[in-house]
């Protein structure tokens, strides 16, 4: 039941990103899905997973694009109306893509396979591997992500001033 009712707010959230026609309700849902996802992966007892998404996704990414919206659309009039004027088609679209990607679910030879077969990744052995092997792509990466944060503000700065 709890998995249910989290998926059910994961849907709505997605679905609301998708047809909401403010940009920055739009983003919050975003938000909201993210930290829905996060929530289903910390119920499936994967912790490492659910607790990176809260802190890559819901903490970074979806407040990175909730203050992008609010950067670059300051002089716009507020909107009369909440829903887009496609916003049944977006549902459609959402619904068939539900069903098709369910209907793979089921029918993938993934969810055949023995339980017994599972091989348990801890956290020390995802850290290990992250300090040691991929220890380069990982300060890439690092390196990238505040590159960009620099130049998100160098932007946001230059508009500012004119």
């Amino acid at each position: 039941m709890p998995f249910a009712i989290i998926a059910a707010v994961i849907v709505a959230a997605a679905t609301a990103a998708m047809t909401l026609r403010n940009l920055v309700h739009s983003s919050l849902a975003v938000a909201v899905a993210f930290g829905g996802l996060a929530l289903a992966y910390l119920y499936l007892d994967a912790q490492f997973v659910g607790l990176t998404q809260i802190l890559v996704y819901v903490g970074a990414v979806a407040i990175l694009i909730v203050f992008a919206v609010l950067l670059t659309r300051g002089g716009e009039p507020p909107e009369k109306c909440i829903f887009s004027a496609t916003w049944f088609w977006g549902l459609l679209i959402t619904v068939a893509v539900f069903a098709t990607l369910a209907w793979c679910v089921m029918h993938s030879f993934a969810s055949r396979r023995d339980p017994s077969d599972k091989v348990e990744v801890t956290v020390k052995q995802i850290g290990d591997a992250l300090m040691t092997k991929f220890v380069l792509p990982l300060e890439v990466i690092g390196l990238l992500l505040t590159a960009a944060l620099i130049g998100a503000v160098i932007i946001a700065m230059r508009e500012e001033k004119k």
